[in-house]
């Protein structure tokens, strides 16, 4: 029996070949994209699943709380104190590693000097928490001794090529030398850190390094991941209870013999929920976000589902040309479960044609996937049961749920009216068809309005006054060995004309502001202190004019000024957080910071330092002394003219090279910087966009196959209204404007929905757009444009036909 379903479900599908094609193609792009977008979404949550014991291994967390109790900076990092302290203090904590991320590291062998990105200080324990696969060497004792590093496949073949690599002796920033005892397999790209080489921590120790002293004291240096594997199915909470009198206990003095936990607070991190959950002001590497795959998980239910409408209408649709069939099949017997069975199986036999296409269309379509997304998806991992299953269901269960109602409603039809020919769709299937036609612009709807505004935002970002001037600007590391050249170094690069201004600062715009040190100021008569934070940048005479920075009063640092070393310059909301009246009632008052004493010698404007993600926040600029040692600047800006702009990056780098020989020469622009502060949400637009415009698509080849049926049910009497002197405007105007009401519907319906969930998606920017009602406009024109065209096609098709051919049958 079940042979002959199949025979009978392939002869139909064969027979109405139009209307099986655009099911079958509706339901193969729907479910490409859900497999596409289960792609992406089963990456983002297998991010450090790898590891063995990644449900009991967490982060440590750490808040700072400003004076009026206020979260202020929330970090990923803690202080090194904290695990030289935790073992003894906690004897539930079952294993803990620690690593410091040294950022791009100078390392030279040989001949070869290359500025390595991701080097990482990290404990012989590491290899006890994460599960790494280790080459060459002993986990065990590696990272054990201090001055060995151990590296990746790829880093070492990188500086050693056919070479063994072990035991090797590397140079590091030029300051201490480094042997290889260990090779270890990269860290898998769903890890939310990827380091190539790790230098053991114990190298730390030593006090031309960073000093075992500071590792037990320096309570001021949160620079260190700290992990903690506790033991099954421990409550964190319990734990986290217990922070509070461990920071009294040992931070009481930092606070000036106050309770510590009123300032700071510790937390737990599951190393699972970092990737998607975690956005502390300090990340090891940019991570994905939950709300995000919410998103495009809907979006492939919304395709999907637009996809399963279609079969439902077009099944519904032709359902007369069916009736007689089954009436014959009811006479003779055939019950109506059987029925049932038979276009049950007709739905799940084209599903199973669709994603068996869908999964060829998945190789070729991935690669595009991964270019537009940044990431390296693979259908590797659909290779697991738990997602073979699911997968395997899926036909199944497209097909019912796409199926099943025009199975029983097919299975309804009076036998005697179908062979009588007195068949026809009621009004109640009109009606749900109908309905069904209003979901799928509804959602085609939705996404248009999503679209257009995720756009608006980014463009928003791009082109909004930032307060400074980001174009021709080069940055560069600042390093402290050009100290007693700087001068010279600058006036050589001052001397070519595509040279306008050379600074130096601690960080530069497009980064993070997150040092913040004690302020008091000047308030009435006498020195108060500053309740708000305001975060500091160490910038050198040249930074503010480098910039294109406003200073709304007073003036800049001058190299005129020596006292200009011991003074400070603000911005609007750094002075309207202290509390004075005006940017020019704040020049020459007494200001401190950070145990430094000064004047305030200019206010600027506010500009946005940071994304505008973030409110722009008080900001003091800071003008420290330099000597042979200082480390106080990170970054190098030079502006250029824009005049020439490769010949004049030639000059920069060989003026680099006379002065810095042994460090190589690498710069990026600046608005390279800002754009990659976006670089998500314009990947997520791209995304949006392509996916919206499948919904549509589909959504319109299933209202063209409507369209299609139903005007060839009414050929007839577009005949006789011919006949009897109707235009062809009128005729194409009757048969459209019932879609466009349903379009028309879908747009009221839609409006709301787009609106509720722009306004959630935009909550998450300090700066944003408004949402205008000229989109909702503009978006219900757009369908009502596709919608027309679609179904005009067919209407035009209709009215101008031969009357002659369509009565003759009469």
């Amino acid at each position: 029996m079940f042979k002959n379903y199949l025979k009978i479900a392939w002869r139909n599908l064969m027979k109405y070949k139009f209307i099986s094609f655009i099911n079958l193609f509706g339901l193969t792009v729907g479910l490409t994209c859900c497999l596409l977008i289960t792609t992406y979404v089963l990456n983002e949550l297998s991010y450090d699943r790898y590891n063995k014991n990644a449900e009991n291994i967490y982060r440590v967390t750490r808040t700072f709380k400003n004076g009026e109790g206020a979260v202020s900076l929330i970090l990923s990092t803690v202080s090194p104190p904290f695990g030289y302290y935790f073992p003894t203090d906690f004897p539930e904590i079952q294993k803990m590693t620690r690593l410091l991320n040294s950022g791009t590291t100078l390392l030279k062998y040989k001949e070869k000097l290359i500025n390595e990105p991701n080097v990482y200080f990290a404990d012989e324990n590491l290899f006890n928490v994460f599960t790494l696969k280790v080459v060459k060497g002993n986990p065990q004792t590696a990272l054990k001794d201090p001055f060995s590093i151990m590296m990746s496949e790829d880093v070492a073949k990188k500086y050693f090529g056919n070479e063994d690599p072990m035991n090797k002796v590397i140079r590091a920033n030029n300051r201490f030398d480094v042997k290889v005892t260990g090779i270890y397999k990269g860290f898998p790209e769903n890890s939310f850190m990827h380091p190539g080489v790790l230098i053991s921590f114990n190298t730390l120790k030593d006090s031309a390094v960073f000093g075992a002293e500071n590792l037990r004291t320096n309570w001021g240096n949160n620079s260190f991941f700290t992990f903690l594997v506790l033991p099954d199915h421990y409550d964190p909470q319990k734990l986290i209870s217990k922070f509070p009198a461990f920071l009294d206990k040992h931070m009481t003095k930092e606070y000036g013999g106050k309770q510590a936990s009123k300032f700071t607070s510790l937390g737990l991190q599951k190393l699972t929920d970092i990737h998607l959950h975690s956005h502390t002001d300090y990340e090891a590497e940019p991570n994905g976000d939950i709300t995000r795959v919410y998103i495009f998980g809907t979006i492939a239910l919304f395709i999907l589902l637009i996809a399963c409408i279609n079969y439902m209408n077009l099944s519904t649709a032709r359902s007369a040309l069916r009736a007689k069939e089954i009436g014959i099949r009811k006479v003779i017997g055939a019950r109506k479960k059987e029925l049932i069975f038979q276009f049950l199986s007709e739905s799940v036999l084209i599903a199973w044609t669709a994603i068996l296409i869908a999964f060829g269309l998945l190789y070729f379509t991935l690669p595009w996937l991964n270019e537009i997304s940044g990431q390296e998806l693979s259908v590797n991992i659909l290779e697991k049961w738990q997602v073979l299953v699911p997968l395997f269901l899926t036909p199944f269960i497209v097909g019912i749920l796409s199926g099943l109602y025009p199975a029983l409603f097919m299975s309804s039809f009076q036998p005697v009216k179908t062979l009588k020919g007195l068949f026809k769709a009621g009004g109640g299937t009109i009606s749900f068809r109908k309905v069904l036609v209003v979901a799928q612009f509804t959602i085609s709807i939705v996404l248009i309005i999503t679209t257009i505004i995720v756009f608006q935002q980014l463009h928003y970002m791009q082109e909004t006054s930032l307060g400074y001037n980001k174009e021709h600007i080069i940055t560069m590391h600042y390093y402290n060995s050009i100290n007693p050249q700087y001068d010279a170094f600058r006036n050589d690069l001052l001397q070519h004309t595509g040279i306008k201004d050379v600074a130096r600062s601690s960080r530069i715009p497009t980064g993070r502001l997150l040092d913040e040190n004690g302020a008091s100021a000047m308030v009435g008569d006498s020195m108060r202190p500053v309740t708000a934070d305001i975060k500091d940048v160490a910038t050198d005479y040249d930074f503010v004019p480098t910039y294109g920075i406003h200073v709304v009063a007073g003036r800049n640092f001058s190299r005129d000024y020596s006292m200009d070393t011991s003074n400070f310059i603000l911005n609007e909301s750094a002075v309207k957080a202290i509390g004075w009246k005006s940017p020019q009632d704040a020049v020459n008052r007494d200001f401190a910071y950070a145990g430094r004493k000064g004047h305030v010698v200019g206010v600027i404007e506010d500009f946005h330092f940071e994304s505008l993600r973030q409110k722009i926040v008080p900001i003091v600029l800071i003008n420290p002394p330099v000597h042979a040692n200082s480390s106080a600047f990170h970054n190098l800006s030079v502006k250029l003219t824009g005049n020439n702009i490769p010949a004049t990056l030639a000059i920069v780098e060989k003026v680099w090279r006379q002065y810095l020989p042994d460090i190589p020469y690498q710069s990026t622009f600046l608005d390279e910087n800002f754009n990659k502060l976006y670089e998500s949400e314009q990947r997520q637009g791209t995304i949006f966009t392509v996916f919206a415009c499948i919904a549509i698509f589909i959504a319109c080849l299933g209202l063209f196959g409507l369209s299609a049926f139903e005007i060839s049910q009414r050929i007839k009497e577009i005949g006789v209204r011919k006949v009897l002197g109707a235009k062809v405007s009128s005729i194409v105007t009757l048969l459209s404007k019932d879609f466009l009401k349903l379009v028309l519907t879908a747009t009221i319906i839609a409006f709301p929905i787009a609106w509720y969930a722009m306004s959630h998606w935009l909550y998450d920017f300090a700066y944003r757009i408004h949402i205008h009602w000229w989109v909702f406009l503009l978006a219900s024109i757009l369908a009502l444009m596709v919608a027309l065209v679609t179904v005009s096609f067919q209407a035009i098709k209709a009215a101008v036909a031969n009357p002659v051919e369509s009565l003759r049958t009469e």
